[in-house]
């Protein structure tokens, strides 16, 4: 076990099963007050039982103390001495600095981890960066051997923050399904109750009504809560009870004070793009009335909120689409939506499920939107065209505006085969798409375009992700 306490951590380990362990006993009295830990009960099968191979492992980095425990089998990583192990991002075997103490693929996973943060990094790298570096290492680390690799871990960051990553499986011979589930508990706090034992808690004894935890765990704990099974590849990033997978939730959860914390390595200075804020100001300036509002406004891929923050105050009535209901709930937090729906965006809430009664109610009937909007969306959408169609069918026939941001293929990506590629798959699992695709779609659904600005959308690899800003019109004529 391993708790964070402000920046220092208690680690709690012994190879004994957990009956018959005097540190179990001592651990079960202890008061434990943190903002994250985790727990570990050890399968063995690999390495000896030790306690040199028990989880979670721990090793300080940056000034921070870092943690990880894992589930699974990793084939690259397995009966490998260390300087056999394979290498991720940037790290070479002259500058290697972790090495594992035990025998355990688990135990050299996280070295090969934190020697490729070590070398990514000269400064304390921001949640959204960090967040897209480990998902290209967990990328790394399952590529080639996809169908024999079992990788679930948590990695602790610090006191505030840790990611879990699921690629699951199950082990040869084996019918237990080894991946990763999770719940949120949060006010109103009622009574759990275990699943395979006559056991329950009432969390409204022990909880405030400031409380939200996140559980994370191999499979669902409890019968009577709702468990979300992490997709194959899936990394989400928890902070004070909730999960995050989108880049401007981490830099959301970064501005509130909650980012790494270290006082030996300087934080990066380098600026975020903040492509909802920049988007606003395009569609301001696009506007024929400064300071009008748009009676009606959707926000496709509306995720937690951020872009409708951004957007309400110049939209009477805004509605949130977005496919999770996860998603939905979170941006529902924020107060900024009159209306929020859960479905693909490409229906621009025509066919989506409307999330509550009342919601349904405060929609007028006309269909329409005078701006529609799609933040950072675009980069999970293989093919525009069908969202493009939806879009030209639910604006306001004359003078509906269209505004989003896409990322572009880079130039030598382009050309595949003597043909133009309309979009490509990055290696951090995001859509990138061509230009002359976009500029083909806009014409194809006859909208005039308004602003066309590139843009600095991210950094991938170190490399500036080039991008485009676009605000579109329909015809008033």
């Amino acid at each position: 076990m391993a708790i964070y306490e402000g920046r220092g951590i208690r680690t709690f380990l012994d190879p004994l099963p957990a009956a018959k362990s005097k540190v179990a006993e001592f651990v079960a009295s202890y008061p434990i007050k943190t903002l994250n830990m985790m727990a570990h009960i050890r399968y063995a099968t690999q390495g000896v039982v030790s306690l040199e191979n028990v989880h979670p492992f721990q090793r300080e980095m940056w000034g921070i103390q870092w943690c990880f425990s894992h589930n699974g089998e990793v084939p690259k990583y397995s009966n490998k001495n260390a300087n056999d192990c394979p290498l991720l991002g940037k790290s070479n075997r002259r500058d290697l600095f972790y090495y594992p103490v035990g025998e355990t693929d688990s135990e050299a996973v996280f070295c090969s981890i934190l020697n490729a943060l070590r070398a990514e990094f000269v400064e304390l790298p921001t949640l959204p960066v960090l967040y897209e570096t480990i998902q290209r290492f967990c990328g790394e680390i399952v590529a080639g051997m996809e169908s024999s690799t079992i990788l679930n871990f948590l990695l602790g960051c610090g006191q505030y923050t840790m990611f879990a990553y699921s690629w699951p499986g199950a082990r040869p011979g084996s019918k237990v399904w080894n991946g990763l589930f999770y719940t949120v508990r949060s006010p109103p706090f009622e009574t759990a109750r275990l699943a395979d034992l006559d056991y329950a808690v009432d969390f409204s004894e022990v909880t405030s009504s400031a409380d939200r935890v996140a559980i994370i765990a191999t499979k669902p704990l409890t019968d009577n809560e709702e468990w979300n099974e992490f997709k194959r590849g899936q990394l989400l990033m928890f902070d004070n009870g909730l999960g995050y997978s989108e880049l401007h939730d981490c830099h959301e959860v970064e501005q509130l004070g909650r980012g790494l914390c270290s006082k030996a390595m300087p934080m990066s200075k380098k600026k975020e793009c903040d492509t909802p804020a920049l988007l606003r100001k395009l569609v301001d300036d696009a506007v024929e009335t400064p300071g009008a509002k748009f009676k009606r406004g959707a926000d496709l891929g509306c995720g937690s909120g951020c872009a409708g923050v951004v957007f309400q105050s110049c939209i009477e009535h805004m509605t949130g689409v977005d496919i999770s209901s996860e998603m939905v709930n979170r941006a529902r937090q924020r107060g900024c939506y009159h209306s929020l729906r859960v479905g693909d965006i490409e229906l621009v809430l025509c066919n989506c499920k409307a999330v509550t009664e009342s919601e349904e109610k405060s929609c007028s009937n006309d269909a329409s939107f005078d701006l529609i909007f799609a933040c950072n969306v675009f980069a999970f959408v293989r093919d525009m065209r069908g969202v493009f169609q939806s879009v030209r069918n639910s604006l306001t026939p004359k003078g509906g505006v269209f505004a989003f941001s896409a990322e572009f293929i880079d130039a030598e990506e382009d050309v595949k085969d003597g043909t133009v590629e309309p979009f490509v798959l990055q290696s951090c699992a995001r859509y990138a798409h061509n230009r002359i695709f976009i500029d083909g779609l806009i014409k194809e659904f006859g909208f005039g375009t308004k602003v066309v600005k590139e843009s600095f959308i991210r950094k991938h690899e170190d490399r500036v992700v080039r991008g485009v800003l676009v605000v579109l019109t329909l015809p008033t004529l």
